[in-house]
């Protein structure tokens, strides 16, 4: 796949303040942003909850269930959103007066995804007498008839798209519902759960129940750090409103005021507590946690975000630090699987596929498809689909979209023209899930690649990095990689600025096995600036290759207790 390298342009005009620095006022110009209240990320600014659709009626009957002295049972899901909600909403539920929360989360490769009526059946175990879903739930209709049947008052927080058809719940709270009018879109499923807590802690006061309690009022900003993690493991855009959840979040663990279970995984990870930023919590912390979800079960993620004692939670960071290893061990043996497949079919799909990949394999590990189907789509800019094995001779799906593909709306238009060939399906414009009869797997193949041509373009299948242009050689320092870093947070469509210039390669070397680290000299003179890029060799090049034009970011390295400024390579392209 051929890569380019395409600058930002900026045509509004700023707002911002002189006194920013100029290559910072570039980089949020070219993001929208328009004045300094788009960067005041302070907690009086976030969206008011009162719009969400549904929210009197939550919180009515979680007022009911505080005043009965109700089992509330929380249904997780089991990504790194799904257990940060879970431990969100049982905290927070705790913190006003519910004092009887359990939750149970479903084992992947046991009952499957969401409030199916299997986890029915094991939730009145517990006998609850509501069951509140987090970061799931939406497309649950046969799990919510058959709890109704059970007796049980059953409560959706969800932030999937959903279908034509809403499961008969007492209460969805989905921003994305038809007629919703909050303003943003884009909220994780624990920021969904966090939105219901506001509410609640809004209705309760207003009847003045904490003071009749004895009650203390609930800071529900200190459960940031779990909506941060949360939120940014999940990939949702960082629009203003997510930013402010996530900056807040940030600050707590940087102050050590977060939960024993975030500064364990930390550790686990090597990051530093002090200088966390929202990438840590993507690429560090949450594969530990979604680890035990891809390969056990999520009650182990769950249970280190609950803990209260730094030592338990320590214990189980190791844990899962472990599980992570054997992921990758799993992850990278499954992708050159995938590499191969492809190698060995690459004529065929020149000629017939070559828009997208459905990828299988029989000995593939359900729990780390998404992954392999992120990592394929990364390398060929396709839209991907990896399946696995789930037994009862059906396959289970993840797949993973390229920018303007909404891999979602693709797999209704499919289930619209093959009726019965997707036996189950949701997720987002990005990602998504789905189910298929094994004996189904050419035949949705075909189907797939079918409606793929009809709507993918070729200037979406090309490879592009975005920059946000070229640095002066005074530019390239410490002082605007700290600018760049307090600047955030960054994340998902709110991207970390990459810049892009030609440098004169003085020193190369594979460090990892297969890292590149690099000396690399933007013009002659300077004593040039360390690099690496990641997962990159120099196998490829002509030995006297000397001249590159690269993306990257601006780093800081630490390396004990000394930092120094380090190039992130993006993309290498040879001149």
């Amino acid at each position: 796949m051929t890569v380019e390298i395409v600058r930002r342009t900026v045509t509004q005009q700023s707002e911002l303040s002189e006194s920013l620095h100029p290559v910072l006022r570039r980089i949020y110009a070219a993001r929208q942003i328009k004045s300094e209240a788009d960067i005041d990320y302070s907690l009086t600014n976030l969206l008011p909850f009162h719009e969400l659709k549904n929210i009197e009626s939550a919180v009515e009957l979680l007022m009911r269930a505080i005043d009965n002295r109700s089992r509330v049972l929380i249904v997780a899901d089991f990504d790194a959103d799904g257990a940060t909600s879970c431990a969100l909403a049982i905290r927070g539920l705790s913190m006003m007066g519910l004092n009887d929360v359990l939750y149970v989360v479903p084992n992947r490769f046991e009952f499957g995804y969401g409030l199916t009526p299997e986890i029915i059946d094991v939730a009145m175990e517990f006998d609850p007498d509501l069951l509140i879903t987090v970061d799931n739930g939406i497309s649950s209709i046969k799990g919510v008839n058959y709890a109704k049947q059970q007796g049980l008052s059953v409560m959706i927080t969800d932030h999937h798209l959903p279908a034509a058809e809403l499961p008969d719940a007492d209460v969805i709270i989905n921003p994305q519902l038809s007629g919703d009018k909050f303003p943003s879109k884009n909220l994780a499923g624990v920021g969904v759960m966090f939105y219901v807590l506001l509410a609640l802690r809004a209705g309760l006061k207003a009847i003045n129940w904490f003071d009749k309690t004895n009650t203390p009022y609930p800071n529900l900003a200190r459960l940031l750090d779990l909506v941060a993690l949360g939120t940014v493991a999940d990939v949702v855009p960082l629009d203003k409103n997510n930013r402010i959840l996530v900056a807040h979040g940030l600050k707590l663990i940087r102050q050590r005021k977060c939960i024993p279970g975030i500064l364990a995984l930390l550790k686990q990870s090597g990051k530093s507590v002090e200088t966390i930023q929202s990438s840590d919590l993507g690429f560090s912390v949450a594969p530990r946690l979604n680890a035990a979800g891809r390969l056990t079960d999520m009650s182990l993620g769950i249970e280190c975000l609950l803990s209260e004692d730094i030592s338990a939670a320590t214990d189980i960071a190791k844990q899962l630090d472990e599980l992570n290893k054997e992921r990758k061990q799993i992850q990278d043996q499954m992708q050159a699987q995938a590499l191969l497949t492809l190698e060995q079919n690459l004529p065929l799909e020149k000629e017939e596929n070559s828009n997208g990949y459905c990828l299988y394999h029989p000995q593939w590990h359900q729990g780390v498809i998404g992954i392999l189907a992120a990592k394929v789509k990364e390398k060929f800019n396709r839209p991907v689909i990896a399946f696995a094995d789930d037994g009862d001779a059906q396959l289970k799906g993840s797949a993973r979209s390229i920018t303007n593909l909404h891999i979602r709306d693709l797999l209704e238009l499919m289930t619209t023209r093959f009726p019965e060939l997707i036996i189950s399906f949701g997720g987002h414009a990005m990602a998504a899930g789905l189910t298929i009869a094994r004996s189904d797997f050419e035949k949705f193949k075909h189907c797939f690649h079918e409606v793929l041509a009809e709507t993918i373009s070729d200037d979406m299948l090309q490879g592009h990095v975005l920059s946000d242009g070229e640095l002066l050689e005074n530019e390239m320092s410490m002082e605007l990689a700290e600018i760049i870093q307090s600047a955030g947070p960054w994340g998902q469509s709110f991207p970390e600025p990459v810049f892009d210039g030609e440098f004169e390669i003085l020193a190369r070397r594979i460090v990892g096995g297969n890292h590149l680290k690099l000396k690399l000299q933007a013009s002659d003179g300077n004593e040039g600036v360390d690099a690496i890029a990641f997962n990159m060799t120099d196998a490829d090049w002509p030995v006297d290759t000397t001249h590159v034009r690269a993306a990257y970011r601006l780093d800081i390295n630490e390396y004990q207790s000394r930092r120094s400024l380090q190039l992130m390579i993006h993309h290498l392209q040879l001149l």
